[in-house]
């Protein structure tokens, strides 16, 4: 569950977020994620304990126990649209990369309808069939990573992290608002818990991936701003970039397709963990017994949301600035932190009565 979750999240934020966080924190971009953490570790905790009240409930399952079932229902669908719209925004995150990096003259449909088409016989498969493959993956990932990132040490110019907070902590705090995003998604630990053996150690299968995370970004951020100092602002994907300055006596060099095989291999997992939350919430909410009849429509249909609202990269990063920030926190925070909220204020007015009675 702890791998699962950190590539449910990981695999697009270190290779978009270095770029938005350098454009408002500067030289104290390495700084942000560890206070956009927080905000991770405050939603698997709002999980962990709605998930004491339900043990074999998602948020769907819960909305309707806590809130009734009309209301529940009605909220459980904004909750499933919202989900839906953030997965159709991902596979488009994975498209435009792939297209702008590698397949230039490949249509982005195409190249998003086939990660969804190999998600999708993933998810039919069920979630172990998704874990097994985070098992073989994550090790992959994790040696080519460090392989390339050892590759980069020549080129560090360690005099780029100075002055550290020159200008206070305010600019480290405003370059963490957007990814602040990406960790409050880890709420989708929540869709994960119910299918687990073993209950003993949720809490900290849930903290584990969160602060691994953070050090990954913080390592990554590093990574860039060492490499390309205050320019790295002006790269759409500064990572990937920073994979390119790679040249060593000139015979390792050009690692673009190394970049592509950890990047695809982290797509896979990422979107066939999201794939799996979208579809297994839409069936509790359409009481099926079975959510393998939804895998192929839902894939089809988030085809047609990645490339409906969003179609430039510019507008990509623009959407991540401005209205994800709300929307995100509204449906990963607020809404489990009320919910939590009124299923306490239930609980103790049962246990008043039953002790008046």
């Amino acid at each position: 569950m702890g791998i699962m979750t950190y590539l449910l999240i990981g695999a697009t934020a270190i290779l978009i977020v270095p770029s938005i966080t350098a454009k408002y924190a500067g030289r104290d971009m390495w700084l942000s994620p560890i206070f956009s953490s927080m905000s991770g570790f405050i939603v698997v905790w709002l999980a962990w304990k709605l998930n004491q009240l339900f043990p074999e409930e998602s948020i769907i399952g819960s909305s309707e126990a806590i809130l009734g079932r009309t209301l529940g229902k009605i909220f459980s669908f904004l909750f499933l649209f919202f989900l839906l719209h953030t997965f159709g925004t991902i596979a488009l995150e994975h498209g435009i990369f792939i297209v702008k990096a590698f397949l230039f003259k490949t249509p982005i449909v195409v190249v998003i309808g086939s990660i969804l088409l190999v998600c999708g016989l993933a998810v039919r498969g069920g979630i172990e069939v998704i874990a097994r493959c985070t098992q073989i993956f994550l090790p992959m990932i994790i040696l080519f990573s460090v392989f390339m990132a050892s590759l980069t040490i020549p080129d560090f110019n360690l005099k780029n992290i100075l002055p550290v907070m020159e200008n206070g902590i305010m600019p480290a705090m405003k370059g963490s608002v957007v990814p602040h995003v990406w960790f409050v998604e880890f709420f989708f630990i929540s869709f994960l818990f119910p299918v687990l053996n073993r209950r003993g150690k949720i809490l900290r299968g849930g903290i584990m991936p969160v602060l691994i995370l953070m050090v990954t970004m913080v390592a990554s951020n590093l990574f860039c701003l060492f490499v390309l100092g205050d320019v790295t602002a002006k790269f759409p994907f500064p990572v990937y970039t920073v994979g390119r300055y790679i040249s060593m006596a000139e015979f390792i060099q050009n690692l673009d397709g190394i970049i592509m095989a950890i990047w695809i291999g982290g797509g896979f997992i990422q979107l066939s963990v999201w794939y799996y939350t979208l579809v297994v919430g839409t069936a509790r909410w359409l009481n099926l017994s079975d959510y393998r009849p939804l895998v192929f429509p839902i894939g089809f249909l988030t085809l047609i949301f990645s490339i409906w609202d969003i179609r430039s990269f510019q507008r990509l990063v623009s959407f991540f600035s401005t209205s994800v920030i709300p929307f995100s926190f509204t449906f990963c925070m607020l809404y489990p932190l009320l919910l939590l909220c009124v299923a306490v204020v239930r609980k103790k007015r049962r246990d008043n009565s039953a002790k008046v009675e």
